[in-house]
């Protein structure tokens, strides 16, 4: 390939050809990915390009579009719905280099890192500071900064600190041409549409986010943690309910249901009840005043004070996950699936997924719990586990269940992603996610920026 010598003239050690390199960077943690690779299906990239500037980033996207080569934007590969999956002709472009703090402000509480940042190494360097970035996705360790701003990621301090459109001030960007876009720092601007939004959420589809700035906060008091029981899931979406409405914004709020509950805190609370866990946080005196409050909505819908341990534990475990491999080793197939509704519609839509699912072939478990909620309404998160006898079968059972999902999401009228975003798992229902007239204007603007389709076709766009 005539390009990869040129590449190497442009970036030499930051352009990586050997076969390791270029299988660790090959997918993202997709489950049907990582089913590939353990079944030796997976197809890797000519090359990976690693470049340390976001002018390097700029050169390299031009080269490849003067040859006609797909790129794919990768940060740190911890997207779980097919956002990264190269191709034998393909060329993976990966922040990994674009890291480090660039400024920090201290008087407007910014701060300026590299896209490649991992966001552990940006919240601990923040702190140093006296500065949280608020944002706290489970996969924290092992994410960067451009991939939370590429997903339009959400994470679990999110219903007080906001998402990550929320946190986000200023990004940079390389586009599809090979140009540099950076957005003006600025609180607020009446100066058309927000080009930010462009990015955020568009999965490396119509450019590479090479530099993020966020909005700082300032590092809260020790915090607050409660926990209570309900009878069942509608009870416990009604007393969250009457939490946020009012406007209390506990940074953590999660509520699960009997299944999960039983799974996560066997050694708290009675079984077959549903916990809800808070953590409140914030200036002096806030939050024991917001405890206080929360406690007395729950005791009024019902609640029932559980194992104040029952939150420590939540902390103590909560990013601790196993990799799909390890589950295909045990004969099992299972996922994670977030959608989103108002408050009206969440209890139906929790046992609408939930009995669709569970109908799916070889389904032995189907559970959820909320862990984002807003003034008008709140997501689930649904995890199911199957176990297909014939390992033959995991892609089929693994895609009647998103299926199932999705469509018991439609039929509710939800949406059909919270925050993982959509990659290629979802990319077959987005049409009823924005119409298709939205479809036809997220078309026409990739179809303007990227003419070739080469930044990361068969992601988000429905063909």
């Amino acid at each position: 390939m005539a390009l990869l010598d040129e590449l190497a003239n442009l970036l030499g050690d930051d352009l990586l050809l050997d076969e390791g390199a270029r299988r660790r960077r090959a997918r993202d943690t997709w489950p049907r990915s990582e089913l590939d690779q353990w079944q030796g299906r997976l197809r890797l990239p000519a090359a990976v390009a690693a470049p340390s500037t976001t002018e390097r980033v700029a050169e390299t996207v031009r080269l490849c579009r003067a040859h006609g080569v797909p790129m794919i934007p990768r940060g740190a590969g911890s997207g779980c719905v097919g956002g990264v999956l190269a191709t034998p002709e393909s060329v993976v472009i990966s922040t990994e280099r674009l890291n480090g703090l660039r400024s920090l402000d201290p008087v407007d509480g910014l701060a300026a890192f590299g896209a490649g940042t991992m966001g552990i190494d940006a919240e601990n360097r923040v702190q140093q500071d006296g500065f949280t970035i608020g944002h706290w996705p489970q996969s924290i360790e092992i994410s960067s900064v451009g991939g939370w701003a590429a997903t339009r990621a959400s994470g679990q301090y999110s219903t007080a600190y906001g998402n990550i459109e929320d946190i986000v001030y200023a990004v940079e960007a390389v586009l599809p041409d090979g140009s540099i876009y950076r957005s003006r720092p600025t609180p607020r601007a009446s100066a058309g549409p927000d080009l930010r939004q462009l990015l955020l959420g568009s999965e490396g589809t119509l450019g590479i986010i090479t530099e993020v700035t966020f909005s700082l906060r300032p590092l809260p008091e020790p915090g607050v943690r409660q926990a209570f029981h309900f009878g069942d899931m509608s009870a416990g979406i009604d007393a969250v309910r009457s939490v946020i409405m009012p406007g209390w914004r506990p940074p953590v709020v999660r509520l699960y249901d009997a299944g999960e509950s039983r799974r996560h805190f066997r050694d708290q609370v009675p079984k077959g009840r549903c916990v809800a866990i808070f953590l409140h946080e914030g200036p002096p005196g806030h939050a024991e005043l917001e405890a206080a409050a929360v406690a007395e909505r729950c005791r009024s819908g019902g609640g029932e004070p559980a194992d104040p341990d029952a939150v420590d534990h939540w902390f103590e475990h909560r990013n601790t996950v196993p990799t799909w491999t390890e589950l295909f080793e045990q004969g099992l197939v299972a996922d994670t699936i977030e959608v989103a509704t108002g408050w009206r519609h969440l209890a139906g839509l929790y046992e609408a997924v939930i009995e669709m699912v569970s109908a799916a072939p070889t389904v032995i478990a189907a559970t959820a719990h909320t862990s984002h909620a807003y003034r008008s309404g709140a997501n689930l998160y649904f995890t199911f586990a199957a176990q297909p006898p014939d390992p033959g079968d995991y892609l089929a059972v693994y895609d009647a269940c998103w299926t199932a999902a999705m469509q018991a999401a439609i039929d509710c009228g939800a949406g059909i992603a919270h925050h993982h975003g959509i990659g290629r798992v979802r990319r077959p229902w987005l049409a009823d996610e924005l119409g298709n007239a939205g479809v036809g204007v997220l078309r026409a603007v990739k179809a303007a920026l990227d003419p070739q389709n080469l930044m990361n076709p068969g992601v988000l766009i429905p063909d």
